[in-house]
């Protein structure tokens, strides 16, 4: 399948749309679309939140009558069901559109292919694999959860340059910079969901929510806690507690404070961290940020649930004694560790932001 120069133009627009929809969409997936009439852009629109319009419906109302017999560039397959909102794919038959192009097909089993088909049957050219990838690299939590049944997980770390977390006081305050910092705040934001660990909770009493951006919501707050030790009166609260020995009068305390307690299996004596994923992922999170202690960090990794893995790294060292990154059971051979690719690496002020993906 060949696509002009124009049309690579113009679903390039379609992507930058999407994009504007990183922070706010959640549970949906960040879809934009561009309307074309004799080369020139008419209409263009982008999906901004949950139970909103869809980016075609808001293109579509810009175009208004030029939208017939125009091409119509969509991030993503135009939904062929009803939900919140009415089909995509009618709204673009009924405005009389003659092409329109998808990046990628929907991975919602309600969708499919269906809108593909639903144009087709209308007699519309309809497309799909133009900038793909780059479609993809938009929604990597929303296409988890329709393929894996799971959220995509993405583990933050901040670490000193010989991986270092905090000394052995536990005094960790401030490793990473001020840019640093100030980026985590935009995973944060674009995240459905933080999760941390009781430990970190004790520790730290973090507040883990979104300061910097005006997102009109808080991710949903996740704490992992087995043994239910996270105090009433924690700053994370409210949020969910995931747990699988719920001691009553500690459970009751925490529910008076505003948390949801969810007993769920235990996997070596810990959450089965697998059952909680599959939990957050019925409840419509799409990217899980993640950002605890060496247990839980290791534990992720060695079930094999880290997705993608966002290390600040400070230019500074702390010596052997000082505490690790990740716990996990010890190696006999290097061919079992854990192994990433570089994706991206760049400078935040004076740290490093390595972006990872596994092997």
């Amino acid at each position: 399948m060949r696509f002009s120069a124009a049309d690579h133009a113009h679903m390039a627009r379609a992507l930058q749309l999407a994009a504007y929809g990183l922070t706010t969409t959640s549970p949906n997936p960040r879809v934009g679309c561009v309307i074309v009439k004799d080369g020139k852009i008419v209409g263009e629109g982008w999906h901004q939140r949950t139970g909103t319009p869809h980016a075609e419906v808001h293109a579509l109302q810009a175009a208004g009558d030029t939208a017939r017999g125009a091409t119509a560039y969509v991030t993503l397959e135009p939904c062929s069901h009803h939900g919140r909102t009415p089909p995509c794919a009618e709204s673009l038959i009924r405005a009389g559109v003659a092409r329109v192009v998808a990046a990628m097909t929907d991975p919602n089993p309600l969708v499919a292919g269906g809108g593909i088909d639903m144009l087709t049957l209308a007699g519309i050219e309809a497309e799909v694999g133009l900038m793909e990838a780059e479609a993809r690299a938009l929604n990597p939590g929303f296409i988890s959860r329709m393929t894996r049944q799971r959220p995509w997980v993405r583990l933050k770390t901040a670490s000193t340059l010989d991986g270092k977390t905090a000394l052995a006081n536990g005094q960790s305050q401030w490793i990473t910079g001020a840019a640093a910092r100030a980026d985590v705040q935009r995973l944060r934001a674009r995240a459905c969901a933080i999760l941390t660990g009781s430990g970190t909770v004790l520790a730290d009493n973090p507040r883990m929510n979104v300061r910097d951006f005006d997102i009109g919501r808080q991710p949903l707050r996740v704490v992992v806690d087995s043994a239910l030790r996270t105090p009433a009166d924690a700053a994370i609260l409210p949020a969910l507690i995931a747990c699988h020995h719920a001691d009553p009068a500690a459970r009751t305390a925490l529910e008076h404070a505003g948390a949801e307690v969810v007993a769920l299996p235990a996997a070596d004596g810990r959450v089965d961290l697998s059952a909680l994923l599959t939990l957050l992922a019925q409840r419509g999170v799409n990217e899980l940020h993640v950002e605890a202690g060496a247990g839980l960090n290791g534990a992720l990794l060695t079930a094999g649930l880290v997705d993608e893995w966002v290390a600040y790294v400070a230019p500074m060292a702390a010596g052997d004694s000082a505490r690790g990154l990740f716990d996990h059971p010890p190696l006999m051979t290097l061919a079992e560790a854990a192994r990433f690719r570089l994706s991206d690496v760049r400078a935040v002020g004076n740290d490093l932001r390595l972006t990872l993906l596994p092997q």
